[in-house]
């Protein structure tokens, strides 16, 4: 579920965006000054909050981009294998999900952990 649709003048810093049907973080936006026979430009530059994968755009400023919905929950790891085994601390439903190698190294089992839910993807983010 999209939150809202923002233009590439209104994403500032910190913003999260769709780009491509993924969920992305702006990190820096230049704006150009409108010019005799055009429209200003705007330079985004992203990281993908799934990959870390970073991207940059150059698009006009009118062009519109949905912002995701990022649910911030908290969970306890069960397990721990290729994927995460986690139990959602308020519904206990049991999930498993992808998880970065760096926050993969300090998880140990029966720890607590918070996860993002975007668009319906999880992703856990940080150990607590």
């Amino acid at each position: 579920m999209v939150l809202k649709i923002i233009t590439a003048h209104e994403a500032k810093s910190g913003t999260n965006i769709m780009i491509d049907g993924e969920p992305y973080t702006v990190r820096n936006v230049d704006i150009s000054k409108t010019g005799k026979h055009g429209a200003s430009k705007c330079r985004i530059e992203a990281i993908s909050i799934m990959n870390g994968q970073k991207k940059i755009l150059a698009v006009p400023g009118h062009e519109r981009f949905d912002v995701p919905l990022v649910d911030k929950r908290k969970a306890q790891v069960l397990s721990i294998g290729d994927k995460v085994s986690v139990m959602d601390l308020e519904s206990f439903e049991t999930l498993e999900m992808d998880c970065d190698e760096e926050i993969r190294k300090n998880l140990e089992e029966n720890s607590n952990v918070e996860y993002w839910d975007i668009e319906g993807r999880k992703i856990i983010k940080r150990k607590q």
